[in-house]
């Protein structure tokens, strides 16, 4: 007779497997717990900035790409996954760089198709989320996940303590914490996910421990691993190169079997095969720089496999410097045809950070800036110890993967060190060298504590129990070290440095100020509203490249420039019309059909010697980067003149011509060519009204000096406005968005 659902024999079945669970060890018990801690830990801690979104009763995304990302997920949710790609040419966003528009078929897929995707499946469970509110939390539960991965890594790098270790630091890094909290819905995160992933899967692929079976499946799991990085992030040349150098090293150290060889065969193979399926990578990436050592890393492995059979010395030497020519002239030759310039000047950036000082756009973004000592040790407080430590056990202990850790940890603090944005790489390395210090430095006083006195004879029972006393004392100070590490630090006031990093408003909800009021600041809200509802999407607003996506996507308005920094000479343009007299302006903003330009402004709260209110520039809006708008645009000084957009004497080179620093106080003295400019009429005249606002003139706050009224831009409508000035500790965000009077400037140009 067939058993029913509910038979006896299931039943009696079903609580023996119940008792069988009696069978776990406490110590796994702990580590399970412990390990749901952490992941818990890991997701809240991320999402501490819904605290200034629940009050509109959903989720901004943080900062500026993510918007960009945002983008490209409602065009696969809405008309499909492939529908920013294909048919050819691919849709092309006629908002964003007017008029040309930006080509967002050369967008890399991996995060939003992940999201779309996602985003459907939870839909079909019911759950109601708007698809930026999905965005915004798709981040901290990625967050969390790399986490998890990094703990299996840490695990089989030296035991369940190393990885839960790990799993901690990761979780709390703030380099890391910041590109994972709520909003940040940004290429880091796609980025992360597959870096660890294949760290794993990899790794376990060339352990000859395993059956061949084994090694074949991980090698594919790290194949998609790695084909998802590379259609995620542009820094997939860093995981590829770091894989390459890892091999190649334990080629020299003669550890080539032929697992190596299948392994890599078959992650790079089908990684590649899967890459270049996408138009926009292509089979030239096959031929750029980062690309090439891979063949020629495979060819030595193809020779390294021949070598171990029985072929005499002359004819190794042959073919070896038969290959080694053809890899030469190979990468000479397409070198000389112009394949590897642009991506070798790519990697020199970062090699050669340097480099970079010639470039002020690229210096201009905060995050491309060559990170100091003091900074790197800001973001890692006293874990640099446990760092430290943990590189002298690895190096005791040179197993494969120990190989690896000690290259990852060496090349992606290189990397970090030239640019403060690949901190967020270098941060799962950190982790699990700060776990292996740690764990290194307990294990003799944990083995101390464990020895049986009983078994010792009387005359080192005494030597035994100081020892213990030691031990104690020992294991005391390193968890007070990394106590001080994880959630006091002196280098930050004492304050965690991964709670200020998470317990911060978004920036778009703070008005891109470095606050955390009990309110969102809706200036730069207000804005976007206004732009949404009383301007037409074909309306073009000329603002500085920082705010392009915000007015182009939320603001659903067209801009010229934004933060894909695709064509340099729009953005020179773009800081000739800010830095000019609007005599010069104006015409080079009709020939963009500009019809709105905005400025970014912020206003600071003082008092003069006599206890009056005065209101004063600040520091976070466009009156601390009109510098950048002065360097780039000087930058093509010759042509601009020759362009006729201005004359010789009246061009620029840098913000030297425009005044100069007041060295007892640090401000800015315009000199009377600075107070002719676009930007700084747009600034002050924004403030002189501000200061005639009702909540200002009730508080007695008067300009520092007054405001230089433009000709021909007429305020359209400026947000904060109606602000107190006690509001944000003294602080006024004012987003202003003037409307230009053509009609005005021809008359008077024309006479």
């Amino acid at each position: 007779m067939e058993e029913t659902a509910l038979s006896n024999s299931r039943i009696t079945s079903g609580f023996k497997s119940i008792g069988s669970l009696r069978n776990i060890s406490r110590t796994s018990v702990l580590c399970y717990s412990a390990l749901i801690l952490i992941l818990l830990i890991a997701f809240s801690i991320r999402i501490l900035p819904l605290r200034w979104e629940i009050p509109s009763g959903t989720s901004r995304l943080n900062e500026f790409d993510p918007y960009y990302q945002y983008s490209l997920t409602e065009k696969m949710v809405e008309d499909g996954l492939l529908s920013p790609y294909f048919p050819d040419p691919g849709w092309r966003n006629n908002q964003l760089w007017y008029p040309d528009g930006l080509d967002m078929s050369k967008s890399l897929p991996s995060l939003p198709m992940t999201a779309a995707v996602l985003y459907r499946i939870v839909a079909v469970f019911g759950f109601n989320l708007d698809l930026m509110t999905f965005c915004a939390m798709l981040a901290p539960v990625l967050g969390a996940f790399a986490c998890l991965l990094l703990y299996f890594i840490g695990k089989d790098m030296g035991g369940k303590t190393i990885g839960l270790f790990a799993a901690l630091f990761l979780a709390l890094l703030p380099s890391f914490l910041q590109r994972s909290s709520v909003g940040f819905f940004d290429s880091e995160l796609p980025g992360m996910i597959g870096l660890l992933l294949f760290i794993f899967t990899f790794l376990r692929s060339i352990d000859s421990k395993r059956s061949l079976f084994s090694s074949i499946l991980y090698s594919l799991v790290s194949a998609v691993s790695l084909a998802f990085f590379i259609l995620g992030w542009g820094a997939a040349y860093f995981l590829i190169s770091l894989a390459v150098i890892f091999v190649f090293a334990l080629v020299l150290l003669k550890r080539y079997n032929t697992r190596l060889l299948i392994s890599y065969s078959i992650t790079f193979g089908f990684a590649l095969f899967i890459a270049t399926k996408w138009p926009y990578i292509s089979l030239n990436y096959l031929i750029s720089v980062a690309v090439l050592p891979v063949v020629a890393l495979f060819i030595l492995l193809c020779l390294a496999e021949a070598f171990q059979n029985k072929i005499s010395l002359k004819p190794k030497l042959y073919i070896t410097i038969a290959i080694i020519s053809a890899i030469i002239v190979g990468i000479l030759a397409a070198w000389q045809l112009g394949y590897l310039a642009q991506v070798a000047g790519k990697f020199l950036t970062v090699l050669f950070p340097t480099t970079r000082a010639n470039s002020p756009l690229i210096e201009s973004v905060a995050e491309h800036r060559i990170s100091t000592w003091a900074y790197i040790y800001y973001e890692l407080g006293l874990g640099v110890l446990f760092f430290i430590t943990g590189i002298y056990f690895t190096v005791k202990n040179p197993t494969n993967r120990n190989v690896f850790l000690l290259i990852f940890g060496a090349t992606s603090l290189y990397f970090a060190a030239s640019m403060v944005r690949l901190l967020v790489i270098f941060a799962p390395a950190f982790a699990l060298l700060a776990a292996k210090g740690i764990v290194g430095l307990l294990n003799p006083f944990f083995a101390l504590l464990k020895e049986n006195s009983s078994v010792i004879g009387k005359s080192k029972r005494k030597l035994l129990r100081v020892s213990k006393e030691y031990s104690y004392g020992a294991i005391l100070l390193i968890f007070l070290l990394l106590v001080l590490s994880l959630s006091f630090m002196p280098q930050n006031g004492g304050i965690p440095r991964s709670l200020t990093a998470a317990y911060s408003p978004l920036t778009i909800t703070s008005s891109s100020l470095p606050i955390a009021p009990d309110d969102p600041v809706s200036e730069w809200i207000d804005m976007l509203n206004y732009t949404n509802n009383n301007l037409q999407s074909t309306d073009v607003v000329c603002c500085w490249w920082d705010y392009g996506y915000w007015l182009g996507i939320p603001g659903n308005v067209t801009t010229l420039a934004d933060n894909a920094t695709v064509n340099t000479t729009k953005i020179e343009d773009i800081g000739f019309i800010f830095m000019s007299p609007e005599e010069q302006s104006i015409p080079m903003l009709a020939n963009y059909d500009v019809k709105y330009i905005l400025v970014f402004h912020t206003v600071f709260i003082g008092q003069d010697q006599s206890g009056n209110l005065l209101a004063t520039a600040g520091i976070w809006g466009d009156e601390g980067k009109w510098s950048w708008m002065a360097s780039i645009s000087g930058s093509s000084r010759d042509r601009f003149i020759e362009d006729g957009w201005i004359e010789e004497d009246l061009m620029w080179i840098d913000e030297n011509d425009f005044g100069e620093p007041n060295q007892n106080t640090g401000t800015w003295i315009w000199n009377s060519r600075g107070r002719d400019t676009v930007i700084y009429k747009m600034m002050s005249w924004a403030r002189q009204l501000y200061t005639e606002s009702e909540p200002s003139q009730a508080a007695g706050v008067s300009p520092d000096e007054p405001g230089v009224e433009p000709k021909y831009l007429k305020p359209a409508f400026i947000s904060g406005l109606d602000t107190s000035p006690f509001e944000y500790g003294g602080v006024i965000p004012l987003v202003a968005l003037y409307e230009i009077d053509y009609e005005s400037f021809f008359n008077a140009t024309s006479t």
